[in-house]
């Protein structure tokens, strides 16, 4: 028999409103959800229920969705590269850091649900996972209670620099088909699995590292399949410069005239267009027009770009082209609260103006336009009908005293600290601030070990044949 939960009186609710399209506090009122399904958002509720949760100094609020992630692979790096980027291509870390520290296969599940647990306790219910296919990836997913879109990711070419300056390409184009073609099993597996919870995404890795027909079937193949298509653009400076060469256009036109963009494709990053302060003297300026003409979604990951020293210019300014903007947390931290923060003060800098954009645009952009990214009308709101992917947050804690402004005292001070429990199709997946579906001492204690052993590894990868301690030096010198 299918239980009903009723959260009563709560303190806040942000509740959708469907008259005026926006997220708006509700004092005072009741969350109502039946099985996996939200019966009831408002005053006066009149029913009965199975379990009654007394709403008082708590705010509950709709789970975030997140649009680029890579769960598996990315808290490797953590304490490595916070404060590091090539200064001679652009800052970016993609080409001479990213392969430096190879994840043992014995640790990547403990890797995946260490992310996952991070990303649940900051109140995100639904996230993109941007991997290589791995034995117990939809097992781990599944398992950890999280909504989650699978994107299997292949390439027809590796970057590689041999001196720290100078970007190549190790292309092998069969291993590129061979790779799609492995993807779109997966893809097809995902979205035959059992769990309603988990689907597939098509994944072409990057902009510069695919050929144009491996693009061009990749977008053949998610239209077909009606699925989320998904890839890296406009990450950097040299990607812009190496389309434009080759093509004589940016990243975008080349995408737009390859039939790649569309309303369920999905751009991670996004920020280095034909308007970019970085990039001069580019005579088209046709890149955001095409994206809001579309339909795409740019997912923007402002925390691990800012620690670069760059801006996406601005959040703000493709909202008012009327292009959808996502939130997606890329590499480590894996926390939604903390990339809202980032969101809001990145565009505000941008932008030179305390108004440059709102909590509520950007809290918007990590629930509602995230669903609409992945084409759905059921998530990111808390509305009737709705998926029950609800998050409940502690008034009361100490990090969100006196809680006038819940949602900016949420975002701006107490971040993940106040998230009490974290719903995921009506199932309780964090109850009392603590995740109920994860071991998470357990993982941190073998990636811990595992980074350990992925650093002996680190200067066969270099280029200069640094150690790891060369390469990633401490933010303080160690004196033994």
């Amino acid at each position: 028999m299918t239980e009903t939960t009723w959260i009563k009186n709560a303190s806040y609710v942000v509740a959708w409103d469907a008259d005026e399209q926006r997220h708006v506090y509700l004092r005072d009122a009741d969350v109502i959800f039946t099985g996996n399904r939200i019966g009831f958002v408002g005053k006066g509720y009149t029913g009965s229920a199975d379990t009654i949760l007394d709403g008082h100094d708590r705010m509950v609020m709709p789970g975030m969705v997140n649009t680029h992630t890579h769960l598996s692979t990315a808290t490797k790096t953590k304490g490595t590269w916070e404060e590091l980027g090539s200064p001679l291509m652009y800052m970016s870390t993609l080409f001479e850091y990213m392969s430096l520290i190879q994840l043992p296969e014995d640790t990547i599940d403990d890797y995946c649900n260490y992310a996952l647990a991070e990303l649940l306790k900051s109140g995100c219910t639904t996230v993109i996972d941007m991997h290589s296919d791995y034995p117990s990836w939809f097992d781990n997913l599944v398992n950890s209670g999280i909504r989650a879109y699978a994107a299997p990711g292949y390439a027809s070419a590796r970057y590689h620099t041999p001196d720290g300056h100078t970007l190549g390409y190790d292309w092998n184009e069969p291993a590129g088909v061979a790779g799609f073609r492995r993807a779109l099993e997966i893809v097809d597996a995902a979205e035959k699995h059992p769990s309603d919870r988990l689907r597939g995404v098509v994944y072409p890795a990057q902009v510069d590292t695919c050929t144009p027909e491996l693009l061009r079937d990749s977008a053949a193949a998610a239209r077909e399949r009606d699925v989320v298509l998904c890839t890296h653009v406009e990450q950097s400076c040299h990607e812009f410069r190496e389309i434009a060469l080759r093509h004589g256009k940016t990243s975008v036109e080349y995408l737009a005239d390859l039939g790649f963009l569309g309303p369920k494709t999905i751009l991670g990053h996004v920020i280095f267009t034909d308007q970019h302060s970085w990039i001069h003297q580019w005579p088209g300026r046709n890149d955001i027009r095409l994206l809001a003409k579309s339909g795409t979604t740019v997912a923007h990951c402002p925390c691990v770009i800012m620690r670069r020293g760059i801006l996406l210019e601005s959040l703000q300014s493709y909202r008012d082209a009327d292009v959808n903007v996502g939130i997606g947390t890329d590499i480590f931290p894996h926390n939604m609260i903390e990339e809202l923060r980032w969101a809001n003060v990145g565009c505000k800098i941008a932008e030179g103006s305390q108004w440059g954009t709102s909590l509520a645009a950007v809290f918007e952009a990590a629930t509602v336009n995230g669903a609409k990214a992945f084409g759905r009308d059921d998530l990111g709101r808390l509305e009737a009908g709705c998926k029950a992917d609800i998050v409940v947050v502690d008034l009361a804690h100490p990090s969100m005293e006196p809680a006038r402004d819940p949602l900016a005292c949420l975002v701006f001070s107490a971040a993940e600290r106040a998230v009490r429990d974290v719903y995921v199709d009506g199932v309780k997946v964090v109850g009392d601030g603590e995740v109920l579906t994860i071991d998470v001492e357990k993982a941190a204690s073998r990636l811990r070990a595992a980074q350990r052993r992925a650093f002996e590894g680190v200067p066969k990868r270099d280029w200069a044949n640094r150690t790891a301690d060369q390469a990633f030096p401490m933010s303080l010198p160690v004196k033994e």
